[in-house]
């Protein structure tokens, strides 16, 4: 024990008299409503739900009723009589709501002591900072017997992580018309789980282009409903890539799905020189990320394609990821070129790139888009960290999309979002004449709408700029 350390002490029975009391105050947050909900699974939309709550009879958000009464909880097994309370039993009625910014003073009084068994009973008392009555009743306790006195404990941090962005491409896509897509090879269960239940939620039309049996024989195992759905049979993986870039070139579909093949068999077909449908762009990957803390979606490039880019090459990237932002609605997205450091060093080529990059943006090379760089990732992503770095920059602490300098800094970037930051993501293909869906094994059904739903939004938007 610390020689400051802050201890928890109790009263014993003995040192409890008729009439003795204790209190606490406590502040109403939005937290603290959204904390007890998770605790308790109490999602009642008077608690919950701001717009339901405008039509109920108090006319907004309310705390739980047992909110207030974990409070008088709080008093007796910490204050009085503390540390070795038994809880026998407790009597509540409520007499008003308590809402948000509501201040509670909650105290408890000795009202009875039977020694035979150490049974205090207390009077318990809440009331708002009007001094109105909230919650009155009685607690009946064992007292201890023997002094307690201990270091208090230390809570963890509890950070609430507001999960929905995913959730937002898929509402975002919902009511637009399903792309034909064609699913290239989808012959294991979660390529081919993910096409159906695509095509179930009306975001895609799936061609289902691979080897007939095979697709059917993984449909029959997984009990999948593939009656509307048509097989385009060919023999191979190579094949199956091959026959869904040529339903791509003939206009059949809008969009391409990975399936169950490796993600460079189906690029190469992409990529073919006289049979593909490349663009004038370099093709590159761009991650849609929801970061429980960050405070906007968050897009990261590139961290499954190019393993080294060029100047011309990344001015390309970085277009890319401008533009799928455009179509997530995010109209002049800020755009942070990441490296180890954010001056310029002849030393460290991804700082010259950075600031070729910009340059190129102020020339209009690149358009629709804030740029910034070099910046370091903490620089790009906390206004504190750039403030105390004294940089002064319209993308710094507020970055749209990140820029990584090379395949292996946005491949370890992305994961880490993933596995350390609780990040959720998903992610298409740019550069094409149309979007490409990538799937992984890895991914959770939400993550698999949110590609789809990517590449929906996207192609939706090239026929609106086409029109």
């Amino acid at each position: 024990m610390t020689k400051h350390q802050e201890l928890i002490t109790n009263r014993c029975f003995n040192e409890i008299d008729i009439g003795d009391s204790a209190s606490i105050k406590r502040r109403l947050t939005q937290k603290d409503i959204q904390l007890f909900a998770i605790m308790s699974g109490d999602v009642n939309p008077a608690h919950m739900d701001e717009d339901y709550a405008k039509d109920s009879m108090f006319h907004e958000v309310i705390a739980h009723g047992l909110w207030g009464g974990s409070l008088i909880s709080t008093v007796l097994g910490t204050v009085l009589p503390g540390p070795g309370t038994i809880y026998l039993g407790q009597s509540l009625n409520f007499k008003r709501p308590v809402v948000l910014g509501d201040v509670l003073s909650v105290e408890v009084t000795a009202k009875s002591k039977n020694p035979k068994n150490n049974q205090v009973d207390f009077d318990c008392l809440c009331m708002n900072q009007d001094d109105e009555v909230v919650i009155e009743g009685e607690a009946k306790v064992i007292a201890p017997i023997e002094k307690i006195e201990r270091p208090v404990v230390r809570l963890p941090n509890v950070r609430l992580a507001e999960r929905g962005r995913l959730r937002e491409l898929f509402d975002a896509a919902e009511p637009l018309d399903p792309v034909p897509t064609a699913v290239v090879h989808p012959c294991n269960e979660y390529a081919l789980r993910g096409a159906v239940e695509a095509a179930e939620a009306n975001l895609i039309l799936p061609y289902l282009v691979g080897p007939s049996e095979k697709i059917l024989s993984v449909a029959e195992e997984c009990k999948l409903d593939l009656k509307d759905y048509p097989i385009i049979n060919v023999e191979h993986s190579h094949e199956a890539a091959e026959k869904a870039v040529m339903l791509a070139r003939e206009g059949k579909v809008e969009t391409l799905m990975k399936g169950s093949l490796h993600t460079d068999e189906l690029m190469r077909a992409v990529l073919h020189k006289e049979k593909g449908i490349r663009s004038e762009r370099r093709i590159s990957h761009v991650f849609a990320f929801d970061v429980p803390t960050y405070p906007r979606p968050l897009l990261v490039t590139d961290a499954a394609i190019n393993i080294s880019p060029t100047l011309e090459e990344m001015r390309d990237i970085v277009q890319n990821a401008i533009d799928l932002a455009h179509a997530l609605m995010i109209k002049n997205p800020k755009v942070a070129i990441l490296s180890a450091v954010e001056t310029v060093t002849k030393d460290i080529d991804s700082t010259l790139m950075a600031a070729a990059l910009c340059k190129m943006a102020d020339r209009g090379q690149i358009t629709g888009g804030i740029l910034d760089g070099p910046l370091a990732f903490d620089n790009a992503v906390s206004s504190a960290a750039a403030k105390a770095k004294s940089i002064v920059s319209p993308v710094a602490g507020q970055a749209d999309i990140l820029v990584a300098p090379d395949l292996e800094a946005g491949n370890i970037l992305a994961k880490q979002l993933t596995h350390l930051a609780d990040a959720q993501g998903s992610g298409i293909v740019m550069g094409a004449r149309l979007p490409i869906i990538l799937t992984s094994r890895a991914d959770t059904a939400m993550e698999r709408m949110a590609s789809c739903s990517l590449a929906i939004l996207y192609a939706h938007q090239q026929k609106k700029l086409v029109v």
